[in-house]
């Protein structure tokens, strides 16, 4: 990116790689509601992640209905809203005890509660603007497929989804109904995450052909399901739980989504959308997904521990051999999860320099960005960075951006898109790219030998078998 192009320039060229789209909004939407106007939003998925929302939506819009298979979650949601209710009433700040006066009215006029989401759009859907899901990776794309067919708004936690077709699906799905979307990975609405993201774009690291993400975390490498039929537990609407995936006996084990490949997508889902994001956007691989007909296929192979169909291995490294993009270079990313041969060598690397008191955070999970003059070490969550060697970087300005858009959060630019405002950097345009490149490497470590991905046609060109991996069936009653 030229020194003298101007902040427009920059802005539209960013938000064309990050989500395709430089406006989206949902159109409908923004004639009905005033620049600041609160939504009326539903949260599918209220335990787990999903306690963040219940915590800080009321702060930015009306909730008006709640979803989850699990009663125990549910009602957990309303006494979380007594609680923060009771605890910022004698707040000293003005807005919290504002919050305290929603919580406590959430608390007492309690939104309508349902289990089954596709019951909440038959029965609620004119009460209900945009949607938050927040369930188990296996339901994230049939419960925003249906926020989307009934013309709502969507906010999904991350991973988009736990297959490509999924979040192909997901994409041509929001592009239809004119929706405006937003995937959960929240580092790219730092302050740091945009200003690394304009010091790549602007050359500060040189030519860049590599690019490292890792994880510490590995998989459980499960070899047989889980064994016994225990009762289900009158709290919970197991067939609702299954969703789309195969019908079978009740089993908590099962509830453990990222031991296993029909319900999790492991690191590569849990993590990989954070730590691999500022790459592929400053890299701007998200161009391959739009070339008709593609410009050039990426290449993906995978070592792992051993290939394991049930569960996902002990440790992996997978590669993607990213084709040109105008005129950037091809590139190669790497993962590297768990114990894998390669991960101490890369993180002692990386973090070399480190505070000690620093190590543990920069340790776990990262992204190291090699250029000709430099690389870039973040954290897992692509929230903070160092500039390596730091001597020669001394003085760069690495916490907010200069140019491209500050951002107030990624719920507030969700919220802001649905009425009408510019699209959010991680609109389901870009998010489904992503996490199609990332899913590949679940499909890979499946498969020996390398596979040729064709983005535009979302097709392994060189592989039957691993192409069929790209999706899976869905029960009668839960398609997209």
């Amino acid at each position: 990116m030229g020194k003298h192009v101007s902040r427009r320039g920059f802005l539209r060229t960013t938000l064309a790689a990050a989500g395709g789209v430089y406006v989206l909004g949902d159109a409908r939407l923004a004639r009905g509601y005033q620049a600041n106007q609160k939504l009326n939003v539903a949260l599918i998925g209220v335990g787990g992640r999903g306690t963040w929302f219940v915590d800080t939506m009321p702060k930015m819009a009306n909730v008006v209905a709640l979803c989850d298979v699990n009663d125990r979650k549910l009602a957990e949601a309303f006494k979380r809203w007594a609680d923060l209710g009771t605890k910022w009433e004698k707040s000293p700040h003005s807005w919290e005890q504002k919050a305290a006066e929603e919580y406590r009215r959430l608390g007492q006029d309690k939104p309508r509660t349902f289990r089954d989401f596709r019951r909440m759009f038959d029965q609620s859907s004119r009460q209900i603007d945009a949607v938050v899901v927040a369930t188990p990776d296996h339901t994230h794309a049939t419960a925003a497929a249906a926020a989307m067919h009934a013309g709502k708004g969507v906010f999904c936690e991350k991973p988009l989804t736990r297959t490509v077709h999924e979040s192909r699906a997901l994409r041509d799905l929001a592009r239809k109904q004119k929706v405006a979307t937003a995937m959960g990975n929240q580092g790219t609405y730092s302050g740091a995450f945009r200003r690394a993201l304009e010091l790549i774009r602007d050359g500060a690291l040189g030519e860049i052909r590599e690019a490292h993400v890792w994880n510490t975390g590995g998989g459980s490498d499960r070899t047989e399901p889980p064994k016994g039929e225990p009762p289900v537990p009158d709290y919970l609407d197991w067939d609702l739980w299954l969703g789309p995936a195969a019908q079978r006996p009740y089993h908590p084990d099962w509830m453990r989504r990222n031991n296993w490949r029909d319900f999790g997508t492991c690191q590569l889902g849990n993590w990989a959308p954070h730590s691999a994001n500022l790459a592929f956007m400053s890299l701007q691989v998200h161009q391959l997904w739009q070339a008709k007909p593609a410009a050039a296929c990426i290449r993906v192979r995978a070592e792992c521990s051993g290939l394991n169909r049930l569960s996902f291995p002990k440790w992996e490294i997978v590669r993607w051999d990213v084709p040109a993009r105008g005129e950037l270079k091809p590139i190669t990313i790497t993962w590297h999860n768990g114990p894998a041969p390669s991960a101490r060598e890369l993180i002692d690397r990386a973090t070399q320099g480190a505070a000690e008191n620093e190590k543990d955070l920069w340790r776990f999970a990262g992204t190291l960005i090699v250029g000709t003059k430099g690389s870039l070490h973040a954290t897992g969550h692509n929230a903070s960075f160092r500039l390596l060697p730091a001597e020669k970087f001394a003085g760069v300005q690495c916490s907010r951006p200069e140019r491209v858009e500050s951002s107030r959060g990624p719920e507030q630019d969700w919220l802001a898109a649905c009425r009408g405002g510019p699209s959010a950097w991680t609109s389901f345009d870009y998010a489904a790219a992503l996490n199609e490149f990332l899913m590949l490497g679940n499909v890979a470590t499946q498969c020996t030998g390398a596979l040729t991905y064709d983005p535009p046609a979302r097709k392994i060109t060189n592989d039957a078998q691993a192409d069929a991996l790209l999706g899976c069936p869905c029960r009668q009653g839960w398609s997209l």
